[in-house]
């Protein structure tokens, strides 16, 4: 068993443009919760006011489910007693369910950087420690340059964990604070500290190497029981550990249990969850949760998928909760387009006509501009129509989009709004709406209309938007709009292409709500909406899903 202790909310706030506010916070300890992180470094109320208030606040909430809360901050000043201290003393009455501290074991920057003896240094991370104690049940020591100081006074570095036992330690973490570590040294100094401290070890990384994930590996190889590290390796600098890739690293490669195993599919989705409440925008090629972890383009890897999938991918993509995914362009012959329609298509024939059909107008439409490497959602519905089985929900009868700006208002007012009039099953409704520019405008316009007829269609948000122009015609260059859309369990991609940009990012939207409307929305409002009894109606979306 390896403990997780998770430092997003702390060390991941010092990465550049990362800014949390209480709630961000509260709502990322409850993601955090859900997933079985065992320990949550929430923040430091000795230092910083905002998390004073986060502890006091959470005191006041249900208890976690499985992850307890830490606080952090520094050892006492040189000179002083613990007891004067007021970040200690905040510390100490803070409500966490642990503390804890770091202090030098540099012997450098024990001269350079706190201006003190070295018996000093010791006697302020024993006697610190040893206040703590008296208040709290778990204390932690954080070695802060630990092996840079290892490297230079090997003695002192050990002497410094020494001191942190002596004052009642609970767990010490390891800190390669400057990235600088090979895994080599860090499999060597971690034994060395294995072999003189009795106390449990934890691993704590930077990734200014690019070595994060790598050490913290070698570190849990060489005795530490607990890795610290970041949702998406964020933090200063470069980063830290990503824990993303070493939870499926420690759970499935290495048989390790560091969360709870039926937890372990919420990797990907509980992991966008908090990209989103960061407000940054995830790898795609990050390993295991990254879009592209399980992405196949290469003709020989989708054949090799097809009949082997341990012949491209080393996990089963589903463990962590993400999907194999086929991309699709011009070059894919009728393997591509069959493996990525196996599943949504389950009658289809990998040599049948309609695999033709649909190949042929995959290269029409990419052709005229369109591309479905990255809009999976579009082609499955372009697939649908080209074999006349796509569902017809809706249809937009009319729109119109009006900009404006008046330099004499002050505040963010909306700079946009749009018209549509919407025909679902012969009923017209015309609705209106403003937003910060034409496309939110549009966007919300449509699902305000369309939640009248499907309500879930309210749960839907545009989560992205890119436009790339095609040809070099200035102003009258054709446009594509790619678009991602989610209904916060799901995300899917979808793609419009036209001169008009406005037309370009109408049809992405349309792609994006029938495809809810196909894949996600419950058969019940489908069967409000329409009367499947008569002929003529709209292809059920019933058929699509394998029903009826």
């Amino acid at each position: 068993m390896i403990e997780l202790s998770d430092t997003t909310l702390r060390d991941g706030a010092q990465a550049e443009g990362i800014s949390f506010s209480v709630s961000d916070k509260i709502q990322i300890i409850s993601a955090l919760d859900e997933l079985g992180i065992r320990w949550i470094e929430a923040g430091s109320p000795g230092i910083n006011p905002a998390d004073f208030e986060l502890f006091r606040l959470l005191q006041s909430k249900p208890a976690l489910r499985r992850s307890s809360l830490l606080a952090f901050g520094p050892t006492c000043r040189p000179g002083t007693s613990p007891a004067d201290d007021e970040n200690l003393k905040k510390l100490a009455g803070c409500g966490a369910d642990g503390v804890v501290l770091f202090g030098k074991c540099s012997l450098p920057l024990v001269s350079h950087v706190l201006h003190c003896t070295p018996d000093e240094n010791l006697r302020m991370i024993r006697d610190s420690v040893s206040y703590l104690k008296q208040h709290h049940q778990i204390v932690w020591f954080d070695a802060e340059h630990f092996f840079d100081g290892f490297a230079d006074h090997q003695d002192y570095a050990l002497s410094a964990l020494a001191a942190a036992a002596e004052g009642g330690a609970d767990r010490i973490i390891l800190c390669d604070t400057r990235g600088s570590m090979l895994p080599d040294e860090i499999r060597r100094i971690v034994a060395a500290a294995r072999s003189s401290c009795a106390i449990p070890l934890g691993i704590h990384c930077h990734n200014d190497c690019g070595l994060a994930v790598s050490n913290s590996i070698e570190a849990v190889q060489a005795g530490c029981t607990l890795v610290q590290g970041t949702i998406g390796g964020i933090g200063e600098r470069c980063g830290n550990a990503n824990l993303c890739t070493i939870i499926p690293v420690l759970s499935l490669k290495m048989g390790l249990k560091c969360i709870p195993t039926d937890k372990l599919p919420r990797l990907t989705h509980l992991s966008r969850k908090i990209f989103e409440i960061m407000n940054i925008v995830p790898d795609e090629t990050s390993p295991f949760i990254g879009n592209s972890a399980f992405a196949h383009k290469a003709g020989v890897h989708i054949d090799g998928i097809m009949k082997d999938p341990e012949s491209y991918e080393q996990i089963n993509p589903e463990s962590v909760g993400n999907q194999r995914r086929f991309l699709l362009s011009d070059q894919v012959g009728k393997a591509g387009v069959y493996a990525r329609l196996g599943r949504f298509l389950p009658d289809l024939n990998r040599d049948s006509s309609e695999i033709s059909r649909i190949l042929q107008k995959l290269k029409e439409m990419e052709t005229a501009g369109y591309t479905y490497e990255n809009a999976d959602s579009s082609f499955e519905l372009l697939a649908l129509d080209t074999l006349g089985r796509r569902p017809r929900y809706f249809e937009v009868v009319d729109y119109h989009v009006l900009c404006q700006s008046n330099p004499l208002e002050s505040g963010n007012l909306p700079s946009a709004q749009a018209y549509l009039k919407i025909n679902v099953n012969g009923k017209e409704e015309i609705n209106a709406a403003e937003g910060d520019g034409p496309v939110n405008a549009l966007d919300l316009a449509l699902r305000k209309t369309l939640s009248l007829f499907f309500p879930s269609v309210s749960h839907m948000s545009l989560k992205d938007f890119k436009v790339r122009v095609l040809n070099a015609k200035g102003t009258a260059s054709l446009v594509r709009v790619s678009i991602e859309s989610s209904d916060g369990e799901h995300i899917w991609n979808t793609v419009g292409v036209s001169e008009n940009i406005i037309e370009a990012c109408l049809k992405a939207l349309i792609d994006s709500v029938d495809y809810m409307l196909t894949k996600y929305v419950p058969p019940h409002e489908i069967y409000q909406a329409f009367d499947f009894s008569g002929s003529g109606q709209p292809v059920s979306s019933l058929n699509v899903r394998g029903g009826k």
